[in-house]
């Protein structure tokens, strides 16, 4: 039986590509009723779309490289699966959000910035830790080990 490598990584960057797919094809939609083939048009719809999708495409990167790294680092847990969960989600919200409903757009930053905040000074902090013992080291993945 085969061990998957990195696997909050792997769910992580599958459902951020279907997000990111989600929030293109919302641009698609609106540049459609709105007739705007390139640029923004000078409409606020398009740029609003845009925006969100541009914007998912600015963080989720970082994000990604935290997880797979924080991951790859210290093994799978429970509280990371759970912070890339809430991102996003947070991202789905934001795009939302973008169209000018509720407070969508706020809580999907908020959250966005706390999670690359938190992962950030984790990611710092953890080869710090790690040299007194306080992290369990992770085991060597399969894919790694040397036969």
């Amino acid at each position: 039986m085969s061990t998957v490598l990195l696997p909050i990584t792997l769910v992580s960057a599958g459902a951020m590509a279907l997000v990111n797919v989600w929030l293109g094809y919302r641009v698609g939609q609106v540049r459609t009723a709105e007739k705007v083939s390139v640029g923004d048009g000078g409409n606020e719809r398009v740029i609003r779309r845009m925006r969100a999708h541009a914007n998912f495409a600015e963080y989720a990167p970082f994000v990604l490289a935290l997880v797979g790294l924080i991951e790859f680092t210290s093994g799978t847990s429970t509280w990371l699966a759970v912070v890339a969960g809430l991102f996003v989600v947070a991202r789905i919200v934001h795009g939302i959000g973008m169209d000018g409903r509720g407070q969508g757009r706020t809580i999907g930053t908020i959250v966005t910035l706390l999670t690359l905040a938190g992962l950030g000074l984790y990611a710092i902090v953890l080869p710090l830790i790690a040299d007194r013992g306080s992290v369990p080291s992770a085991p060597v993945p399969p894919a790694l080990a040397r036969g």
